[in-house]
């Protein structure tokens, strides 16, 4: 593939991920708006959190085995037309049952095309791709970063945080036709070997065999799963959480949403050079010890707004390499196709939605407090999964991650 194509590929697939950055988290700060326009209370309207992760399910399930069937590009395109279809139509829905099955709609695009643009690029680059799977979820956390401060703009002008949908659908549409200009990639006819430290050990061996690849796709899952339960619920409750516990009014709530995903976005861009440098058990341990410090200084300080800031932005930074990390180290262990992409986007879909919805059912009973408990107790459980990829039964798994 020459070079050239390849660059207007990544190029593309960036600012795809720019405009998924955008949609996803946004719920979080537009959720007392959506709640108004249907006139029902928080916990009613938290079950958006939980449809729109279930759509994220069914994308990557149902449509992402298409892109081992159909040229990629043709698919990530549909996919961004229906983003920006569904996203266009929520500031004049006024019914909850419809505003369920627009966000449903919605997640099951995000989900198609989350999975599109992670396989896409390891076919592109197949064992070079950690740097550019790096800079790929970097581009996700810069939409992220803007979301808020769009959001932000659109109360200021307009006096509503819903209409900003309307603005995100604008501006991810052209996204579609960028795709279909450029050749799709074709997935690799053969696994990628990759030369490392630990493959000619015993469990490497018996990894390629299959159990042990199977046992640690799964764990892989399991903390995805976690983790993304982790960030969508603090991306997605923080803002929720500075009004009710009246830290300062809804422009804050977007401030420090938007904090969060800058620094995430940060810690993602400082995390491309990182992942060239340092085992991905290292990574990891170093993001995780990161994220409850940055909880135990919003538990221990809950009422000041300096401490909540520098939580939000400790937990963002420690958070960010997270999840390439771990596509990265399964990308060096197995074949990656639409399906296997699927699945794990599949564990990241169903932490973003059991997680969220139950800070949402406990919110208004025990208090916002429960945010950042329920985080920390996800991931505490993150920590042991951590665990067992690193140590396992006589250390078997553990020689699997370096």
């Amino acid at each position: 593939m020459p070079d050239k194509t390849r660059r207007a590929q990544t190029a593309a697939y960036f600012i795809a991920f720019v405009a998924l950055g955008l949609g996803l988290p946004a719920l979080g700060p537009t959720l007392p708006g959506l709640a108004h326009q249907t006139h029902v209370k928080t916990g009613e309207i938290s079950y958006l959190f939980t449809l729109r992760s279930f759509g994220l399910v069914l994308g990557s399930l149902l449509i992402g085995r298409f892109y081992d069937r159909l040229p990629g590009h043709r698919v990530m395109a549909a996919m961004i037309a229906a983003m920006a279809a569904t996203m266009a139509l929520l500031p004049f829905v006024h019914s909850l049952a419809m505003l369920f099955g627009v966000m449903l709609a919605l997640g099951t695009a995000e989900g198609a095309l989350d999975v599109g643009g992670n396989v896409l690029l390891v076919w592109v680059y197949q064992k070079r791709v950690p740097p550019y799977m790096n800079a790929l979820h970097f581009c996700y956390g810069a939409g992220g970063m803007i979301s808020p401060l769009i959001i932000a703009k659109t109360l200021d002008i307009k006096g509503d945080t819903v209409f900003s949908y309307f603005v995100f659908a604008i501006l991810t549409l052209p996204v579609a036709g960028l795709l279909l200009a450029l050749p799709s990639p074709r997935s690799p006819t053969k696994q990628p070997e990759s030369p490392r430290r630990s493959d000619h050990s015993p469990s490497a061996k018996q990894e390629r065999t299959g159990q042990a690849s199977s046992r640690v796709l799964w764990l892989i899952v399991l903390l995805l799963a976690l983790y993304v339960g982790a960030e969508v619920s603090y991306g997605g409750w923080i803002y929720s959480y500075v009004v009710q516990a009246k830290l300062g009014d809804e422009i804050l709530g977007a401030d420090l949403t938007s904090v969060f995903w800058a620094s995430l976005t940060a810690g993602r861009l400082i995390g491309i050079g990182i992942a060239a440098r340092l085992r991905p058990r290292t990574i990891l341990l170093a993001d995780l010890i990161g994220c409850f410090i940055s909880l135990g200084i919003a538990l221990i300080w809950p009422s000041r707004v300096g401490a909540i800031t520098i939580a939000s932005a400790g937990i963002g930074l420690s958070m960010a390499s997270i999840y390439p990390t771990v596509l990265n180290f399964a990308e060096r262990r197995m074949r990656i196709t639409g399906q296997v992409t699927g699945l794990l986007t599949v564990g990241g879909s169903a932490g973003g939605m059991i997680v969220p919805l139950i800070v949402g059912q406990l919110f208004d009973s025990v208090g916002p407090r429960v945010m950042m408990l329920t985080i920390l107790a996800d991931l505490g459980v993150a920590l042991m999964i951590y665990m067992l990829l690193v140590v396992g039964k006589s250390g078997r798994i553990g020689e699997l991650t370096d």
